[in-house]
């Protein structure tokens, strides 16, 4: 059911049910970040791993302050400089935080989403709330309040609409219980720009983490559609399929080889944000283009073009 009504997505939350909400990233399927029984919720009906930590979303510093969640001087730097916005913070959790958020690690995740509506919505609510991406687990990341409902809508509470997600890729996450940052996610916030305002490198050592990752998507496998999907150019694949057989989602231009009913462009003018904003929704139309294989051209690996290689990798690995 999707609902456009505060008061009906409050009333959902504090009743122990999920909630889709909207933010700039990709839509979360949410729920109150003390109830034990409504965060279990997320892990069953996503069929997530409950190994695989939550972020816990709120719309102020001082009411994380208020559970006992502090950042560091140098997130602070960060969060003053980006939040709200597509930056998740890794810091020592709180007596207050239930051990099925953080997965058992001594450490929680907690962010600012910039989205006006999410956020008067969290300022009206006593807790934060827990919220991954609103889809199954590793299937690719939902930006419309349709591509939830599509999916998750009979097995949740309701999903506020809140139009079209800006950014399009999760948030870049980055710890900060180490004595030198560690970027945990490739998102939606460049390594450059975070770089930039510390003034020194992040340790990039811990992307991947299978067995007991300390925060949301560091698992290899993830954001995969039901296709088989490969980064490359089309000319690599012809060994084994035809022009006709593939699906290619593309940069800035289309492949003249390729039925251009089957290819997607995510930015003719070469624009990485507009890229990044799109990518999800070319991955959902390509997998219904009953092709045999999707191919996803490589990006320029810097700035966001990092965190689209990312996810293309990860989905690749279906």
């Amino acid at each position: 059911m999707i609902i456009t009504n505060l008061k009906d997505a409050k009333q959902i939350l504090e009743a122990g049910e999920l909630l889709a909400i909207p933010t700039e990233t990709v839509y979360g399927l949410a729920a109150n970040g003390f109830n034990g029984k409504a965060i279990a919720k997320i892990y069953e009906v996503k069929n997530r791993p409950q190994f695989n930590p939550l972020i816990l979303h709120s719309n102020s510093l001082e009411r994380f302050k208020e559970w006992g969640l502090f950042l560091p001087e140098a997130a602070l730097q960060l969060a003053k400089k980006f939040s709200p916005g597509p930056i998740t913070f890794v810091v020592p959790k709180s007596e207050l935080i239930p051990d099925i958020v953080t997965a058992g690690h001594t450490t929680v995740a907690i962010r600012i989403p910039n989205h006006p509506l999410v956020l008067e919505l969290l300022a009206q609510l006593p807790f934060p709330l827990a919220a991954p991406s609103a889809n199954i687990s590793g299937t690719v990341s939902p930006t419309t309040a349709l591509h939830v409902e599509k999916q998750l809508g009979k097995l949740i509470g309701g999903v506020l609409d809140g139009g079209a997600c800006t950014i399009g890729l999760e948030s870049t996450i980055v710890s900060f219980v180490h004595e030198q940052a560690q970027l945990l996610r490739l998102g939606g916030l460049s390594v450059e720009a975070i770089e930039d305002v510390l003034g020194m490198p992040l340790d990039k050592s811990k992307l991947i983490n299978n067995d007991n990752p300390e925060a949301p998507g560091m698992l290899s496998k993830h954001y995969a559609p039901a296709t088989k999907l490969r980064i490359g150019n089309p000319e690599d694949f012809l060994d084994e399929y035809n022009y006709d057989e593939m699906g290619f989602i593309a940069f800035e231009k289309a492949n003249p080889n390729i039925p251009i009913s089957q290819q997607l462009v995510l930015s003719t003018s070469g624009d990485l944000e507009e890229a990044a904003q799109k990518l999800f929704g070319a991955i959902r139309e390509a997998d219904r283009l009953k092709v045999k294989i999707i191919i996803a051209e490589e990006f320029p690996n810097e700035h966001l073009g990092r965190a689209i290689n990312d996810r293309l990798s990860r989905a690749g690995r279906n």
